[in-house]
């Protein structure tokens, strides 16, 4: 029998009369089904984020972040608070020795790093980075939009996805002072609206969900022999629609699953979610299947341990929606009822110990 797994799922709290904007559930991967054990007070919990070394969780709130021990039932104890000096954020990453905290500000188009103490806690912010400029991307105000940040697995670089301003920066950490200098930029497609990335298990691909293109870019990562100088060389663009002149839809999560043999996304308009199959030694990917998820603007969406469970985080329709997932037949059958949970924006998977 494998390990137990709990899900961490984390939603707006305004306008619902909800406090609680984290809640954990127990996860029975074989049936592919939830049982929610424990709701989180905590306002507007954009996104979360579990350390590498997977004691603790980060999650963003309307003040700044918050950091919570996981207990051994996968229960949160609150360890502290501490202010990203901006508007809230959208997104966190850590780098792989769990040293620094990274958040991405949408609204103000800010990147901030924050020291993490050995226990868990957030310390100062060590940098705050403004991004500048005019985008061209329709309805997104021409400005910068910070929507995601990921460190390279090397742990050298920090790349910021700008869907303002349809390029990627890229930043060498500094670990000892936990400044960034910017190395590299990324440049996408106009309107093409870069949302999240995910790096391949080895490190050596790169992959970036556009929003509005609704296609993901693969891209080859390297360094020079210096280190300092990283080259992403694009190698692939994938479609995450059946009809890529579709009006009126926006690509969203970009997840894969935790033996990385599958990457999904999600597409709000069309509310499907496309999963792709993965050729380790090339990087490149191929359509699995595109199927409808049962609800309205799928903000997220992940594959269960097992790969053969997704569960669909409905944001619109203040929905979850479970799916039994067939790699071989490219088949989503629904799986159970729907569980009503207000506004969800992120889910995370962890095995307990």
């Amino acid at each position: 029998m494998g390990k137990k797994c709990v899900a961490y799922v984390s939603s707006y709290t305004i306008g619902t009369g909800d406090k609680h904007g984290i809640r954990v559930y127990d996860v029975d991967v074989k049936n592919g089904r939830m049982t929610e054990k424990e709701q989180v007070e905590i306002t507007n919990s954009s996104y979360l984020r579990v350390s590498h070394n997977r004691r603790f969780l980060y999650s963003i709130t309307d003040l700044g972040v918050e950091s919570y021990t996981i207990e051994k039932d996968g229960k949160l104890t609150l360890l502290n608070k501490a202010s990203i000096n901006g508007m809230r954020g959208c997104y966190l990453y850590t780098d792989f020795e769990d040293r620094f905290l990274f958040s991405a500000g949408y609204h103000d188009g800010k990147v901030t790093v924050l020291r993490l103490n050995e226990d868990g806690t957030i310390g100062e912010i060590t940098d705050e980075i403004y991004h500048k400029g005019l985008g061209t991307a329709a309805g997104r105000n021409f400005i910068p939009h910070v929507q995601c940040v990921k460190m390279t697995r090397d742990n050298r670089f920090l790349l910021a996805c700008d869907l303002g301003l349809d390029r990627v920066d890229v930043y060498m950490l500094d670990h000892n002072t936990g400044k960034l200098r910017e190395t590299e930029i990324i440049h996408a497609d106009q309107e093409s609206a870069p949302r999240h990335m995910q790096f391949s298990s080895d490190g050596r691909f790169l992959y970036i969900v556009n929003e509005q293109k609704r296609a993901i870019d693969v891209y080859s990562y390297v360094v020079d022999d210096t280190g300092r100088i990283p080259d992403f060389d694009r190698i692939q663009s994938i479609s995450t629609i059946k009809d890529p002149d579709a009006i009126g839809v926006a690509a969203c999560a970009l997840k894969f699953s935790t033996d990385f043999k599958f990457l999904l996304t999600s597409n709000a308009g069309e509310n499907s979610v496309t999963i792709y199959d993965v050729d380790h030694r090339t990087g490149l990917l191929s359509l699995n299947t595109t199927l409808p998820i049962a609800g309205e603007y799928p903000k997220d969406a992940a594959l269960m341990p097992d790969n053969r469970h997704l569960v669909s985080l409905n944001h619109e329709s203040n929905t979850m929606t479970f799916f039994t997932f067939d790699p071989k037949k490219h088949t989503l059958i629904m799986n159970g009822p729907e569980m009503e949970v207000n506004q969800p924006n992120c889910i995370i998977f962890h095995e307990l110990d």
